[in-house]
């Protein structure tokens, strides 16, 4: 039996078959998505009346949060700071002074946050400084409008990214819990400010609050201030 070389099976013609169908219905096919947009329904968002829901674990602004008490979760550790792949995320963090005339508790550990920036110029919300927080003080809230005309203004400071004082909280500074420790905190052992914490934290704003006035000093006299600026005081003017 010779050996025959195998033919060849007859490719090219269905080749050339479907190459040329093909062309054909390129511009066609090229259409299609254009074609089947054109008679899809219509979506008309009303925003900014109408705000479009976002899901629960949407990565928005950031928020500082609170304890139960008002004392601040954040400890100044700095490891935001370091997990922020963008360089966005500034911390300095300070002691905690609980001696008389010193500056106060604002946490329950050692140290809290004495300034915290968050540069929104170069945030990518990419939720890596949640991850790092070992203490669950930062997190993501559902807000997205960060927009302005000045570049200042979207850096935020700590003021801005604090969570608000909630019913039962004292504003810190103020002592922690009498007889807890800093564990206990992060235990679920706190439920809310002690009387002592909010007679504490009332008496410091009012004592910041005279403070205040004292240094402004008096209220000045209108008759001083005419005959230092040469006009006519209120008396002469109403005689």
């Amino acid at each position: 039996m010779l050996n025959r070389p195998m033919r060849r099976p007859p490719v090219a013609d269905e080749q050339k078959k479907a190459s040329f169908l093909s062309e054909l219905f390129a511009p066609v096919a090229g259409f299609g998505v254009t074609f089947a947009t054109m008679f899809r329904k219509l979506e008309t968002e009303e925003y900014p009346e109408v705000k479009r829901p976002t899901q629960p674990r949407f990565h928005g602004r950031h928020q500082l949060n609170r304890h139960p008490d008002g004392l601040e979760k954040c400890i100044g550790c700095e490891l935001c700071a370091w997990a922020c792949p963008a360089d966005a995320i500034y911390v300095e963090g300070a002691a905690n002074d609980d001696s008389a005339g010193g500056g106060g508790r604002f946490s329950p550990g050692e140290r809290y946050g004495r300034v915290y920036q968050i540069n929104y110029l170069r945030c990518i919300f990419c939720g890596l400084c949640i991850e790092a927080c070992p203490t669950r003080a930062l997190t993501m809230t559902n807000f997205y409008e960060l927009v302005s005309d000045q570049r200042s203004k979207l850096i935020y400071e700590k003021g801005q990214l604090l969570a608000p004082i909630q019913e039962g909280m004292a504003s810190p500074p103020h002592p922690m819990v009498a007889g807890l420790e800093e564990r206990d905190y992060y235990q679920g052992k706190v439920a809310r400010a002690t009387p002592e914490q909010i007679v504490w934290a009332d008496a410091r704003e009012a004592d910041l609050a005279s403070a205040t006035v004292s240094a402004a000093g008096p209220p000045a006299d209108p008759s001083t201030e005419a005959a230092s600026t040469g006009a006519p005081s209120t008396e002469a003017s109403t005689r």
